[in-house]
């Protein structure tokens, strides 16, 4: 088997394990109606396109397509869609809508902050799990939320 049917393999996998991953573990549904009737909500496709990055590599002011630091990852996910984002996880926050933590949902923008501010930013995935490029050495993964001290921001 050639290397390049390897890598298409490998690549069908990895997005099939994170299908699995989000509809098994947090109950993402990838085609129930919403309210509108379209077949899959916008939060859905966001958490959806996030998941494809699944395994690419953390690099510091990366956007995409195959490497990304956090926000990069975020406006990468939203460009998908028709939405567009600046690049950097401050300047996200400035352009969304903020939004309570009740009121968060899936496709929503989660981002932490200290005293010194805005310093990451994930894509909520619901049941308190978001997807993310953490930090230099890691890659695209889900994950839970590990802090309070965050926000939440939507598209739109």
């Amino acid at each position: 088997m050639s290397t390049y049917i390897r890598r298409i393999l490998a690549r069908a996998l990895t997005l099939v394990a994170a299908l699995f991953t989000i509809t098994t573990l947090v109950g993402v549904p990838l085609s129930s109606a919403d309210a509108s009737g379209s077949t899959t909500t916008f939060g859905s496709k966001v958490v959806y396109t996030a998941a494809s990055r699944k395994g690419s590599p953390y690099m510091y002011g990366a956007d995409g397509p195959t490497r990304f630091d956090c926000s990069g990852l975020t406006r990468w996910t939203f460009a998908r869609l028709g939405h567009s984002l600046a690049h950097s996880a401050a300047s996200q926050y400035r352009q969304v809508k903020h939004i309570p933590r009740e009121y968060r949902r899936k496709g929503d923008l989660v981002f932490f902050h200290n005293s010194g501010g805005i310093y990451h930013v994930g894509i909520y995935v619901g049941n308190g799990y978001i997807w993310h490029s953490p930090y230099s050495g890691a890659h695209v993964r889900m994950e839970r939320l590990w802090t309070s001290s965050v926000y939440y921001g939507r598209i739109g």
